[in-house]
């Protein structure tokens, strides 16, 4: 009869889509399978980067961070530090589109080098001369004396500068905690290596 043989038809059918969707369930949860074991390889491979970079930068904090004053760290170990910082800081805020982007991740035509490069020496005789940025942070006081100055700054002469007006310095490598606090502020940029500027002169000359 015409409705057995529809009926036939349909249950054949079900039973054929009963049976793909458990092919593809299978399926799904195999790629499931492979999914959390590559995320959990990408973990491991990240747990891996971290420790080296950690390792390089205890390596390269050892070699200077016993005399400070006397041999401050070089423009390419602040970069590298930089560098580091930048990366971490990426890895931390893959979630948030709209984080501000260190400078050592900005676009090559953004870089400026308006001006001739120098590096001043850390003074070995600084007195505070103030307390006016005691108890400041450092892009609070940074932000002083870039405005003071009318042009960049190394993070040496920061240094000194912050120093004069005692600021009190808790780490090893007070130039490069200068350099990377600056380098996150979108306040700041970096128009040579280890040399800041504010990101609006006018507008901070103005206020």
């Amino acid at each position: 009869m015409p409705d057995e043989n529809l009926l036939a038809t349909l249950e054949n059918t079900l039973r054929q889509s009963r049976e793909a969707r458990t092919r593809r369930a299978s399926r799904l949860a195999d790629l499931e399978a492979e999914a959390e074991r590559v995320r959990t390889e990408l973990n491991e491979i990240d747990a891996v980067i971290s420790h080296t970079e950690n390792a390089m930068f205890r390596i390269l904090s050892s070699m200077f961070g016993a005399a400070q004053s006397a041999a401050p760290p070089s423009d390419a170990e602040i970069e590298f530090a930089l560098r580091r910082d930048a990366a971490a800081n990426a890895r931390a805020t893959t979630q948030a589109p709209q984080a501000h982007v260190p400078y050592a991740q900005s676009p090559p035509q953004q870089q400026e080098h308006h001006f001739r490069h120098h590096i001043p020496p850390i003074r070995s005789d600084i007195a505070p001369k103030s307390d006016r940025f005691f108890e400041r942070t450092i892009p609070h006081a940074a932000a002083v004396l870039l405005r003071e100055s009318g042009g960049p700054l190394h993070v040496n002469e920061l240094y000194n500068r912050l120093l004069e007006g005692g600021f009190q310095f808790t780490g090893q490598n007070p130039t490069i905690s200068i350099a990377v606090s600056l380098n996150r502020n979108r306040r700041f940029r970096k128009v040579a290596p280890g040399t800041f500027d504010l990101t609006i002169r006018d507008a901070a000359q103005a206020s």
